[in-house]
């Protein structure tokens, strides 16, 4: 079996991540995790416990590389709905500079698989659901325009709604255009609710 005798956690976790996002929790095998990490799995074990730590470590992985760096225009404070709009075309970009159709969004893939089942997956999809709900709170309360609070907490959940729903419909589709129609007309839409 390929091992590597120096690895981080860091490391061991994107490699397992990428496994992860692409092929799902149950397709993958410790025998597929092993060949893909280059990790023995000993390794694996000693330093995660087992597979499903392991893909329990890979939310925290995907909130460092992929989230946070696209994310964080909508976090910043000042955000407003053209940083919503950024963060829209930031994944799209990537997606479709990537190849779509691609694998979506790791944690909405996990909602759907392995949250139903597991009590730790669903957590952490609820934490990270949290996070883009506070995000698009803190954009949509800087409009100029805001709506009373609750009102811009709604809106706020919709935007994580129709963010889950634009990500799974990257995983069935080749045109990223018709990915950026979609933001126009929900953005559009948000936009007259705010008039």
């Amino acid at each position: 079996m390929p091992r590597t005798t120096a690895h981080t956690n860091d490391e061991l976790t994107e490699r397992a991540l990428l496994q992860f996002w692409h092929h799902g929790f149950h397709a993958t095998s410790m025998d597929t995790l092993v060949k893909t990490t280059n990790v023995s799995r000993h390794g694996i074990y000693t330093a995660f416990g087992g597979k499903k730590q392991l893909f329990h470590a890979c939310f925290e992985r995907y909130q460092d590389i992929v989230v946070t760096p696209a994310f964080a225009c909508v976090e910043e404070p000042g955000a407003d709905l053209s940083a919503i709009a950024r963060y829209f075309e930031t994944q799209i970009a990537r997606g479709a500079e990537s190849g779509l159709p691609g694998p979506g969004c790791f944690v909405a893939n996990a909602s759907t698989e392995t949250a139903p089942h597991d009590a730790i997956t669903q957590t952490k999809v609820a934490q990270h659901n949290a996070r883009l709900r506070n995000g698009f709170q803190n954009a949509l309360s800087n409009t100029g325009m805001a709506p009373p609070s609750d009102r811009t907490d709604a809106l706020a959940q919709v935007c994580v709604v129709f963010t889950n729903g634009l990500w799974s419909m990257s995983r069935t589709t080749t045109d990223a255009d018709a990915l950026r129609a979609a933001v126009k007309t929900f953005l559009d839409t948000l936009k007259a609710d705010l008039t």
